[in-house]
């Protein structure tokens, strides 16, 4: 699906205790994909992500994601996952500061041209330690395994489109 606006419905597994999220990957040409170090988790990589607030469609909750976990507000979205992707928390994380059992997650690719500089981890409540571009084919190894397969299936429609937007060739062809 590539029209960000088509995302108005709400997920499916909210009632079974999924709590409603976005993910988004970030990719600028050049320079490659957009991974952040969880705060206080050495090695815990991943993408930006966060809830989605009540009365939020979930394309307005990815671009508030955005400028909160990464202080960049310029980036455009290129496509949306068509599905809601979940992940069930680990036994040690649930009950653990949250009544959820796991998220349910739209994810978005987002293209980002801007400077390196404009990226600013403190903008909001930080998120994470510190940053960098990534290669698309080494992100799933670096992602926490209770979270692998989502970035997995999340990958299977976005790898090929983030690949050519950072070798700096169209997506649609």
């Amino acid at each position: 699906m590539n029209a960000a606006s088509a995302d108005t419905g709400s997920p499916p597994d909210v009632k079974r205790g999924y709590r409603p999220c976005v993910g988004l990957m970030v990719v600028a040409p050049g320079r490659g994909v957009f991974i952040g170090e969880r705060v206080g988790v050495p090695n815990g990589w991943q993408m930006p992500q966060g809830g989605i607030d009540p009365g939020e469609v979930p394309v307005e909750a990815a671009m508030r994601e955005l400028e909160e976990e990464t202080g960049l507000e310029d980036a455009s979205i290129v496509r949306t996952h068509p599905n809601w992707l979940n992940y069930d928390l680990p036994s040690w994380a649930l009950g653990r500061r949250t009544r959820w059992i796991g998220q349910t997650q739209k994810w978005y690719l987002l293209r980002y041209d801007g400077p390196d500089s404009a990226i600013d981890l403190a903008r909001h409540q930080v998120e994470f330690d510190s940053w960098r571009w990534g290669q698309v084919d080494e992100v799933l190894g670096l992602i926490v395994d209770f979270k692998r397969e989502v970035y997995r299936r999340m990958l299977d429609d976005f790898a090929a489109p983030a690949k050519a937007i950072i070798e700096g060739r169209s997506i649609d062809g």
